[in-house]
């Protein structure tokens, strides 16, 4: 485990353009004790997992859990959860400051999403509604049964 994580800490480091140094100044360390982390010598104290994982954008569970690849660390949550609803029939709640009139009470399909936006599609008797949106007006995703 500690050769791993050392691996994970210098490669996504490195991606970032950060030096060691770099790296150590904005955790309050050492340059050494980052070479250290890196070299699998020791491990980063429990306390400076967050921050670790904070400064280089993944999650602490990718850094310390092996079975985590790569491709979900920039994966958030809300991400997983759309790419789960995604080309499903759902209803959308929204904030109430934020409330969509078009969408409101609306079975609608998650056609895509990207960062902080989604394109819904929903379909009224007189016309084919197309929006992006953005995630963060969203307060909840109703995935609906599919007639069977």
């Amino acid at each position: 485990m500690m050769n791993r994580l050392g691996n994970k800490i210098a490669s996504k480091r490195k991606d970032l353009g950060l030096t060691q140094t770099d790296f150590a100044d904005r955790l309050s360390v050492t340059r050494q004790t980052v070479s250290r982390w890196e070299a699998g010598t020791v491990l980063p104290d429990i306390e400076k997992i967050n921050d670790i994982a904070g400064i280089l954008g993944v999650s602490c569970d990718y850094l310390l859990n092996d079975d985590i690849r790569e491709d979900d660390i920039t994966s958030s949550p809300v991400s997983r959860i759309l790419q789960k609803a995604k080309g499903k029939t759902v209803r959308l709640t929204f904030f109430d400051e934020e409330a969509d009139i078009d969408l409101f009470d609306r079975d609608c399909r998650i056609a895509d999403f990207e960062g902080n936006w989604m394109k819904v599609e929903s379909k009224t008797k007189n016309r084919q509604i197309e929006k992006l949106i953005p995630v963060s007006s969203v307060l909840s995703i109703e995935i609906m049964k599919e007639d069977e």
